[in-house]
């Protein structure tokens, strides 16, 4: 008779569906009642209907014939509520019956499911109640671009993703189509949130947030754009030479969170050497960043954000990938280590993302925690080198040999911490 559920949880679940009930109906009020308007529903009805959907449940669970009776029931009283409302005041929105039949279904969902879930689906909708305002003047800020971006990444993750098959297509690696786009994906992941954050959160007094921004996103590109700041600037600008290596200590942060996302072991004997090396490049920008006149430690670098997920940047990024695990593989099988380690530091005169994803994803097997993780450090310390030579390159030697020298010496400790891990 209870849809054999105990009683005692049967008097929990009914006191949450009433509680919600009432939570949604004061968001409802607060949104569509605060002119004294007489749309149906509110603080009394929502737990009531609430109520009577759990009541009419119970009566028959199995086909739910009896609550199937009263959502007809429901639906026609609010069309003609809704009628009645429309010839008062013009323009009635579809959120008004749209919340009245969620209160209604709360009831089933609270009997049926996990909390959490009648709990999620309440909250959201009080957000979507309150926020009215904001997300219609979302709509008229945000632009079109915004919108085909968002929807890039739903492909890449939602579409794409699911259909690859996993299953290796190759007995030279252990690699299969899933782990290529998964890597896709954790990287366009990345980039996409630090592309949001640094072009529609504002946040006073970081001006340094830029560069730590950009380092998410790649280290390198950023580099290559305070560098060329330098060069117009004719001079040593301290600021700009402490966004670079804030740029490069987060981008420590950076590989520790791509390795986590796939091996959680090896990110946990690896995040000594990748804190140290972060805690090391956030000092030394920190001290670039004192030497900056106070009256202009509130300047901002001017790194614009630029959309991250290109789909032909996206082929690219999974093409380089399979080049690596092959070249990976084959170094590892011909070599040892030190083919392994040979290609750690040929990648970092590139993009070092794939080759640390494809060891941290297992595509060179057999080889240790330490190992693996005296590979990342190469590739990373090789690709400050890269860098010290792009600011160089870019910003002129008469105004960016600081930059280019303070990432020479970030790069000698990440050596030495290879070697002590293979020691």
């Amino acid at each position: 008779m209870n849809a054999g559920i105990p009683p005692l949880e049967l008097a929990w679940r009914l006191a949450l569906v009433a509680a919600l009930g009432i939570f949604l109906g004061l968001a409802f009020e607060e949104t569509y009642k605060r002119e004294d308007r007489t749309s149906p529903g509110g603080i009394r009805t929502f737990p009531m209907l609430a109520l009577c959907g759990s009541m009419l449940y119970l009566v028959e669970p199995h086909y739910a014939l009896a609550f199937v009776g009263g959502l007809l029931v429901l639906a026609l009283w609010l069309y003609g509520a809704m009628r009645a409302v429309s010839e008062r005041e013009p323009g009635p929105t579809l959120m008004i019956p749209a919340s009245n039949l969620l209160a209604y279904v709360l009831g089933p969902i609270g009997l049926t499911q996990h909390s959490w879930i009648v709990v999620a689906v309440s909250v959201i909708a009080a957000l979507l109640l309150g926020a009215r305002q904001r997300l219609h003047e979302l709509t008229k800020q945000l632009p079109q671009e915004e919108i085909l971006t968002a929807g890039k990444f739903l492909i890449l993750v939602g579409v794409v993703l699911p259909l690859v098959p996993n299953r290796p297509w190759t007995g030279i690696v252990p690699l299969t189509p899933y782990q290529v786009w998964l890597a896709v994906v954790a990287v366009c992941a990345l980039s996409y949130m630090s592309y949001l954050i640094q072009k529609y959160v504002r946040i006073r007094n970081a001006a340094l947030l830029p560069a730590i921004l950009g380092g998410i996103y790649s280290s390198t590109a950023t580099t290559i754009v305070l560098a060329k700041q330098l060069r117009d600037a004719r001079g040593a600008r301290p600021e700009l030479t402490a966004g670079i290596v804030a740029a490069t200590a987060i981008m420590y942060v950076r590989l520790g969170i791509i390795v986590a996302l796939f091996n959680l072991r090896f990110a946990l004997t690896l995040s000594p050497a990748l804190g140290a090396l972060f805690l090391a490049g956030a000092a030394i920008s920190a001290f670039e960043w004192r030497r900056i006149p106070r009256s202009n430690q509130d300047i901002g670098l001017g790194i614009t954000a630029s959309n991250p997920l290109q789909i032909s940047a996206a082929a690219i990024f999974a093409a380089l990938f399979v080049i690596i695990s092959v070249v990976s593989a084959w170094a590892k099988t011909a070599l040892g280590p030190l083919g392994l380690f040979a290609v750690a530091a040929a990648v970092g005169v590139a993009d070092i993302d794939p080759y640390v994803i494809n060891i941290a994803q297992g595509g060179v097997p057999g080889m240790t925690p330490d190992t693996l993780s005296a590979a990342v450090l190469i590739a990373a310390s090789s690709n400050n080198i890269l860098k010290a030579v792009y600011s160089a390159a870019f910003g002129g030697w008469a105004s960016a040999w600081r930059a280019s020298l303070l990432l020479l010496v970030l790069a000698v400790p990440g050596f030495v911490a290879a070697y002590i891990y293979v020691a």
